[in-house]
């Protein structure tokens, strides 16, 4: 029998460390986050990274980094690469890996501040927030690390615990535009696993940019594990506004042929996407689009949808480039 997540997440415990709490994990809220689908993955992991003869990991699409977590403490990876192109993830990551205590402060703060109001308070306290955040990005230099990342950062993971059902999603300016998620105990720091997660990304080269920037870092040595902005299932679905240029079937393509690439360069590659099937059987639009490779589908419980009745089991793929 496949184990559960949790019983893997038990299992990486005991190789890492005696203590259940020296495991980093994902320290964002993400829609679509992976962490259900590990033992989903982990029975379908190549070979040759269990072993480790391939030694590097680059992920293009890092998100909450649930996957990234899971394997580089698991499996003897040499060196990490994680790229994505919403800035204010990457700045956040970047934060986390150069100035933790900093950033662990001004989280205390808000705790702090958040605790000691009630509710009008607390959405008061969330509004001022978001709108200082938004306010400040027009003139805000991503480019040029400072301490006014860290202010951002901890503004970022404050709105994060704190906004409804932790989403991040951005309008077609980039400002953050969701609203209040009237939480009674949110963990806005979270101290021991921000400063694991510190010690884990010092080795990570960490890239901001189109996925495409992640080929220069691949070879026949690499395991590489792209999961895209979701393909809406309809509509009305949509969660690829986590960056404010969106992800198009256009971008999906695109996509293919890196993934293409890096398989004549000799790299294994697992791929992760929303079933178009579950909305319309006829749509094969990834069968068709990956049709050279080989492609399973597994169950995902889906968590996000404004209708409740509609968060149950759905079909998600998973496309590989190996066949063990």
């Amino acid at each position: 029998m496949t184990p559960d997540s949790s019983t893997l997440i038990r299992s990486l415990r005991r190789k890492r460390s005696s203590s259940e709490d020296e495991y980093a994990k994902p320290f964002f809220k993400w829609a679509g986050g992976k962490s259900q689908l590990l033992h989903e993955f982990d029975s379908r992991f190549p070979e040759a990274l269990k072993t480790g003869v391939l030694d590097r990991y680059v992920e293009p699409f890092i998100g909450g980094g649930a996957v990234f977590f899971f394997v580089m403490q698991m499996f003897p990876f040499r060196e990490s690469v994680i790229c994505d192109a919403n800035e204010e993830l990457v700045l956040t990551y970047q934060v986390i890996r150069q100035d933790v205590d900093a950033l662990i402060s001004l989280l205390r703060d808000y705790q702090s501040r958040y605790d000691a109001l009630d509710e009008t308070g607390r959405k008061d306290l969330y509004l001022s927030v978001r709108a200082a955040l938004n306010a400040d990005r027009k003139g805000f230099d991503f480019s040029s690390y400072g301490p006014s990342w860290i202010e951002r950062a901890a503004k970022l993971l404050f709105l994060n615990k704190t906004c409804f059902n932790g989403l991040f999603r951005v309008n077609s300016s980039g400002e953050f535009n969701v609203p209040f998620g009237k939480y009674r105990n949110p963990g806005i720091v979270i101290e021991f696993n921000l400063r694991l997660v510190s010690e884990l990304l010092k080795s990570t080269t960490i890239l901001h940019g189109d996925f495409s920037r992640c080929l220069e870092y691949v070879d026949n040595r690499t395991f590489v594990y792209l999961d895209p902005p979701y393909r809406p299932l309809n509509n009305s679905s949509s969660f690829t506004s986590y960056s404010r240029d969106g992800f198009s079937d256009q971008d999906q393509v695109r996509l293919k042929e890196f993934v293409d690439s890096v398989s004549s360069i000799g790299a294994s590659v697992m791929l992760s996407n929303s079933d178009p099937r579950n909305e319309d059987p006829t749509d094969h639009f990834f069968d068709d689009l990956y049709q050279q490779y080989r492609i399973e589908r597994v169950m995902a419980k889906r968590v996000i949808n404004s209708n409740a009745e509609k968060r149950g089991a759905i079909s998600e793929i998973i496309v590989m480039n190996y066949s063990e």
